[in-house]
C-alpha cells in the first residue's frame, strides 16, 4: 500500500518547463477559481505534510457510470440517428482538402512564425489522423461529453515536439485539483495559497483497489463539452437531457408491444358443465377435458415418433369454467381482442419530445420529410437555431487542436507562453462547411444590402455620408472598412482596377475643354468633260426607262381621250 502511495507522488509524463518572471501571483481569495473541466478537489491544510487520494470516491465512479449510460443511450436508433446528424454537419469530409484549417490572420506576427505554426498545425491534424479519424473523433467527444489524448514526447529530447498522440478512454481518467489553504495573518480567514492540477487515470474505474496513475496535465490533452450539471461538480454530455425522454419512450413503446400482445387475440371461454360431481372429481373432469382439447401429436419424421407438442403462451390460453346442473349445458363463448390497438399518439408525443431534447430539427430525423433547396426565406426557424447549435460545437471542439498546438510550439521553441497568451483569442480553427441553409442567408442578406446600398448611392453627399452608408447599410466595422481601403489600394497600385481619382480628373477635364470647330469640306467643281459625260448617263438612263415601259389599255384609254379633248379645243 505505501509502495502505491509512493507511486502516486510522482508525475507520469513531461511537463513543460515555464519561467519564474511569466507565472502570475494568485490573488488571496476564499474559493478556488472556477474550472469548467469540473475537476475533483483535495483540500490540503497547513502544518504537517498530508495528502490523500480518493480513487474510490463518488466523482470518479458517478462519471465512469454516466459515461457508460451516454454509450448505452447513444446506441438507440433515434438517438443513433441525431448524433450522426449533428456529426455529419460538423465534421465535413474533403478527398480535397483538409477538414480543418488554422485561420492566423489576426495575429500580428512575422510570416515565418505563421508559416511554422502553420506547420505544426499541419503535423498535429496528422498525428491526430483527424482526416480519416475526424468523424470518430468528434462523436466520441460528443457521445462521453469530453475527450481525451495522451501526448507522448521523448524526455531526452523535448525539442523534437509531440511523437505521438494517443486516444485514452474518457471514462478511465478524471482530472483534480489539488487546493492548499493557509490563513491570513490579518483576518484569521483561510483562503487559498497554492493550486494544483494532475489527472488520474485508472485502468478499472469503480473498483474497491486502489490503484491509479497520476498524470501531469501538459502530458494530457483533455476538452470537455464545457456543460456542467447543476452542482457545477460533473461534467455532462448533450445527450444528458435526452436521458429522461429516451426512457420514457422505450416505457411506452414496451407497454404498447406488451398490451397489444395481450389484448390482440381473441380467446375462447369454455363453460363445460360438471353436473352434480362432487368438487374433486369436478376438478379432474375438467383437467381431462382440457388435455383432450389441448394436446396436440405431432409426427417427428427424424426420429419416428410421436410427441405432444404444447406451445401456448400463457397470456394466450382459453378459459376453462365449470358449470353445475340446471345450467344450459356445456357451452363456447369467443372472447373479443382490445380495441384501439392502432392508436400510437403517446409514442409520437415522447418521441418528438426526445427529438426536441437532441437539438436537431425534426424534419431532419423524419423519414417522410424530403430535402429541397429553396430560399432562406422558406427556411425554418429550427433550421437557424441548429447552424447555431453546430458553430458553438465546432468552436467549443477546435480546443482539441489549440490545447495540443500550444504545448507543441512551446516544446519546439518556436514561440513562448506569453506569446500564447496574447494571440489566443485570435487563432481560431475553421472547419469546412457544408451547410446550404447558410450559404443561402448569407447571400440573401448581402444582395439586400448591395439592392439597398444602390438606391442610397444617388443621395450620398446630400443626405447620406460614405461613412454613413459602408456602417449602416453594408454593415461594415472598422476593421473591415480598414481592410477594404487596403484591399482597393493595393489593386489600384497593381493595375487590376482603374483609379477613381484620375478618372474623375480626366472626366473633368474634358468636361472643361473648348469644343472642337466643325470641319468644312471644299468641293472641287468638275470639268466640261466630266459635265458632258453625266448628261449622256442620265440620258442613256431616261432611255432605257422609255424603252423597258409597257402602255397598259388603261394608258391607251387615257391617250386617246387626250387626243379627243384636244381637237375639241382648237
Amino acid at each position: 500500500m505505501a509502495d502505491n502511495d509512493n507511486a502516486l507522488l510522482k508525475l507520469f509524463g513531461f511537463e513543460l518547463k515555464r519561467s519564474k518572471k511569466v507565472e502570475q501571483k494568485m490573488l488571496p481569495s476564499i474559493v478556488p477559481p472556477t474550472d469548467a473541466d469540473a475537476a475533483g478537489y483535495i483540500s490540503t491544510g497547513a502544518g504537517a505534510y498530508g495528502q490523500y487520494i480518493n480513487l474510490d470516491g463518488d466523482q470518479s465512479k458517478d462519471n465512469a457510470q454516466l459515461i457508460m449510460r451516454y454509450r448505452g443511450v447513444s446506441m438507440n436508433p433515434e438517438v443513433d440517428m441525431a448524433i450522426d446528424e449533428i456529426v455529419s454537419e460538423s465534421i465535413v469530409a474533403s478527398e480535397l482538402e483538409s477538414s480543418v484549417e488554422l485561420k492566423l490572420d489576426e495575429i500580428e506576427a512575422p510570416k515565418k512564425i505563421k508559416d511554422q505554426i502553420q506547420e505544426e498545425f499541419d503535423n498535429i491534424v496528422g498525428l491526430l489522423k483527424f482526416n480519416d479519424l475526424g468523424h470518430d473523433i468528434y462523436r466520441s467527444w460528443y457521445i462521453d461529453g469530453r475527450v481525451v489524448h495522451h501526448l507522448l514526447v521523448n524526455e531526452a529530447n523535448t525539442k523534437a515536439g509531440i511523437q505521438e498522440i494517443r486516444h485514452i478512454d474518457s471514462a478511465k481518467i478524471r482530472k483534480v485539483r489539488e487546493v492548499k489553504y493557509k490563513k491570513d495573518p490579518k483576518t484569521g480567514v483561510k483562503i487559498v495559497d497554492n493550486i494544483e492540477e494532475y489527472y488520474i487515470y485508472e485502468e478499472k474505474p469503480g473498483s474497491n483497489t486502489v490503484q491509479g496513475v497520476k498524470m501531469s496535465t501538459d502530458a494530457i490533452s483533455y476538452v470537455t463539452s464545457g456543460l456542467l450539471d447543476e452542482s457545477k461538480k460533473k461534467v455532462i454530455s448533450h445527450l444528458h437531457k435526452a436521458l429522461k425522454p429516451i426512457n420514457q419512450l422505450r416505457m411506452m413503446e414496451d407497454s404498447l408491444v406488451i398490451y397489444r400482445l395481450a389484448r390482440a387475440p381473441e380467446r375462447r371461454i369454455f363453460y363445460i358443465d360438471v353436473g352434480s360431481l362432487p368438487r374433486g372429481k369436478a376438478d379432474q373432469y375438467m383437467k381431462d377435458i382440457m388435455t383432450k382439447y389441448r394436446n396436440k401429436l405431432v409426427y417427428d419424421a427424424s426420429t419416428g415418433q410421436i410427441k405432444d407438442d404444447r406451445k401456448h403462451m400463457s397470456m394466450l390460453e382459453d378459459f376453462w369454467l365449470p358449470r353445475r346442473e340446471n345450467g344450459r349445458g356445456t357451452q363456447i363463448e369467443t372472447l373479443p381482442g382490445g380495441d384501439n390497438l392502432g392508436q400510437i399518439d403517446d409514442v409520437v408525443y415522447f418521441q418528438k419530445r426526445l427529438y426536441r431534447s437532441l437539438n436537431v430539427p425534426v424534419n431532419r430525423l423524419e423519414q417522410e420529410a424530403q430535402f429541397s433547396l429553396g430560399r432562406s426565406t422558406e427556411i425554418s426557424r429550427d433550421e437557424v437555431k441548429f447552424q447555431k447549435f453546430i458553430d458553438r460545437l465546432r468552436r467549443r471542439f477546435g480546443n482539441v487542436f489549440l490545447g495540443i498546438l500550444k504545448k507543441q510550439l512551446i516544446l519546439k521553441g518556436i514561440i513562448t507562453a506569453q506569446d500564447w497568451e496574447e494571440w489566443k483569442d485570435d487563432i481560431y480553427v475553421d472547419y469546412i462547411k457544408d451547410n446550404h441553409f447558410a450559404e443561402l442567408k448569407d447571400a440573401e442578406i448581402l444582395q439586400n444590402r448591395v439592392g439597398l446600398m444602390n438606391e442610397v448611392t444617388q443621395y450620398v453627399g446630400e443626405y447620406f455620408s460614405k461613412d454613413w452608408v459602408m456602417r449602416n447599410v453594408l454593415m461594415f466595422t472598422d476593421d473591415d472598412i480598414e481592410k477594404m481601403q487596403k484591399d482597393i489600394d493595393k489593386e489600384i497600385s497593381a493595375g487590376d482596377i482603374p483609379d477613381p481619382e484620375e478618372e474623375a480628373a480626366a472626366e473633368a477635364e474634358a468636361k472643361n475643354a473648348p469644343p472642337e470647330p466643325t470641319p468644312v469640306q471644299v468641293v472641287e467643281p468638275k470639268s466640261e468633260a466630266e459635265r458632258q459625260k453625266d448628261a449622256e448617263d442620265a440620258k442613256k438612263k431616261k432611255e432605257k426607262k422609255e424603252e423597258a415601259y409597257i402602255p397598259t389599255v388603261e394608258d391607251e384609254l387615257i391617250e386617246e381621250m387626250t387626243r379627243y379633248m384636244s381637237k375639241l379645243n382648237e
